[in-house]
């Protein structure tokens, strides 16, 4: 009944002061209180005491529990209840182009690199709920593997399966990768176009150049940030093919095209970064979070009931109680 109770007028509380005066007066007089009657001898009143004497007392306690709920009344006592109601003014559309060649089985991060992505990307996704996202996968060649979404469970589920498909050709086709992402956001009237380009290798295929693809971003808008993925130096990587169809693992340099990567992040207004272990790759999805974000418009509504009635009707109901005790039962005594 008294959630988020607030006082609007709490200045009258300071009235609450007199409670402890009356009780200290009223305590100092007590005895004042009763008609004094001299007489020789108490004698024969001995065996004829009564309680209600010793309850007189509760009157100035009735008395003063209505004061202080009239106080409270006074106050202005009121329940608040407060809703909003978000809306994004202005949407981002953000497309992941993810490498999926064999390499990214690499395990120089836990326990490979195409896992460790999967879960940094559901993280930053979920955390994007006014957006629309989209998932752009390639090696050799690209297709969209979800189209530019609203529908966050759709992003979250392909991301679930995503895994290294031999269907797709070997290589890496940075170019096609980013050309396809430029595809799904060009037609977008979004206020903010993003690719999110991860790659753990050089362009070594596709038949669309990488500053190309560049240009085609620029043209429509689309920043571009792109993310080197792997250590420096040696990993853990897919050498081979076993017999029974599992990959063999052995030491491999790491190759990565920073240079290139760093020119499409600069052509594009993205950034650049390098991620060397599971950490960093959060740290990278963190900050382009908080680099990239929807302008959210929200409304706050109030509403106040006014609660001073039940205040009020204790206050006279004590009083009430004591007006009638003190006219009736009490009234031989005071």
């Amino acid at each position: 009944m008294f959630d988020n109770l607030i006082f609007e007028d709490p200045g009258f509380f300071w009235l609450l002061l007199l409670i402890p005066i009356a009780a200290a007066w009223y305590f100092i007089n007590r005895n004042r209180q009763l008609a004094e009657l001299r007489i020789s001898s108490v004698q024969g009143f001995k065996g004829q005491r009564s309680i209600l004497p010793a309850l007189r007392h509760g009157l100035f306690i009735l008395r003063i529990l209505a004061l202080a709920f009239f106080i409270i009344a006074m106050a202005k006592p009121r329940s608040t209840d407060v809703t909003t109601r978000s809306s994004s003014t202005q949407g981002i559309d953000i497309v992941l182009s993810i490498d999926v060649s064999a390499s990214m089985l690499a395990r120089d991060l836990k326990p490979n690199r195409l896992d460790a992505l999967r879960e940094v990307a559901s993280e930053f996704i979920k955390g994007r709920p006014s957006d629309r996202i989209g998932l752009v996968v390639y090696a050799g060649e690209s297709f969209t593997l979800t189209p530019v979404t609203s529908d966050k469970a759709v992003v979250l589920r392909a991301l679930e399966e995503l895994q290294f498909s031999n269907i797709l050709e070997g290589g890496t086709a940075i170019g096609m990768g980013l050309a396809t992402s430029v595809n799904r956001l060009k037609d977008s009237n979004a206020k903010s176009k993003v690719v999110i380009l991860l790659t753990d290798g050089v362009n070594n295929a596709g038949f669309i150049d990488p500053k190309i693809a560049s240009e085609l971003a620029v043209e429509y808008g689309i920043k571009t940030y792109t993310i080197a993925i792997g250590t420096n130096g040696m990993a853990l990587s897919p050498i081979g093919v076993l017999p029974n169809g599992q990959f063999q693992y052995g030491m491999a340099r790491v190759e990565v095209d920073e240079a290139l990567l760093q020119d499409i992040a600069k052509t594009t207004g993205g950034k650049y970064y390098r991620a060397t272990d599971n950490e960093k790759l959060e740290e990278i999805y963190e900050e382009i979070d908080s680099l990239e974000k929807t302008e959210i418009e929200e409304f706050t509504f109030t509403n106040f009931e006014e609660r001073f009635r039940p205040f009020l009707l204790l206050g006279g109901l004590f009083l009430i109680i004591e007006l009638l005790l003190r006219f009736t039962i009490f009234r031989s005594f005071i």
